[in-house]
């Protein structure tokens, strides 16, 4: 049976960017493998992007969205499309398209054997003080969890959708995935992927929540690391399914 693929697609005040994200997600799964469908979670938006998102989803019946009564974070959105997904993988995408869903593929690739791949943004087009904020967190985190990965800031990620509905989710912790697959003895890698700049919208973080805000988030993950509960199930009686 062919393997079933969501794109969980987070938006917050990106309704000068949703109409090319429809045209670029629908050329993508003109030409997929897997049997793909697209995800919208509107966090809450205060501009007209609900309004370009119900506009494409009429369009195509591929195209479905969620929309957040008021504005919850990153990491809400990314839950939330976990949630409503029934795919075999689930994967996002940033709306501000700096990443491009044609690497989908690089990272599906491995999948099979890896409960997580992360794209690694090569050739980041971004400015000096983000690029150096971003290097200086992701050092901070790295040291924190120990799992390796050097850019789980990057916006293109792919997981096994069963790993993904056990991480218990927490405000930032998109920044976090790796780190809690492999708290379910899960694995991971990582994969170089491009990078564009962004040419429409405005970035939504600032030297603040990509820099100390994932500090105090370390130790939040040093805290559910200690309490995390996992198990695995030797065996059980028929009567249980």
């Amino acid at each position: 049976m062919k393997k079933s693929f969501t794109i969980i697609v987070p938006v917050y005040n990106e309704e000068a960017n949703l109409a090319r994200v429809g045209e670029v997600l629908t050329e993508y799964m003109n030409g997929a493998e897997l049997e793909t469908n697209v995800l919208f979670v509107n966090d809450g938006s205060s501009d007209k992007s609900q309004e370009v998102i119900e506009a494409i989803c009429a369009k195509n019946k591929s195209f479905n969205f969620i929309e957040f009564k008021e504005n919850r974070g990153l990491s809400a959105a990314i839950k939330a499309g976990i949630d409503h997904a029934d795919s075999d993988y689930v994967g996002y995408i940033d709306s501000d398209l700096q990443t491009t869903p044609q690497d989908f593929d690089l990272l599906l690739e491995h999948i099979e054997a890896y409960d997580l791949v992360t794209g690694v943004r090569s050739n980041r087009q971004d400015s000096v003080v983000k690029n150096m904020s971003s290097t200086i967190a992701n050092g901070i985190r790295r040291a924190f969890t120990n799992d390796g990965m050097d850019d789980t800031g990057c916006p293109l990620k792919v997981m096994k959708t069963s790993a993904a509905k056990k991480i218990p989710m927490f405000k930032g912790l998109h920044r976090f995935l790796p780190a809690m697959i492999l708290l379910q003895n899960g694995k991971i890698k990582q994969v170089p992927v491009q990078h564009f700049p962004r040419i429409a919208g405005e970035a939504k973080y600032h030297l603040w929540n990509r820099l100390f805000g994932p500090l105090v988030d370390c130790f939040a993950y040093l805290w559910m690391k200690k309490k995390y509960i996992n198990y695995e199930v030797k065996e059980k009686s028929g009567s249980l399914k």
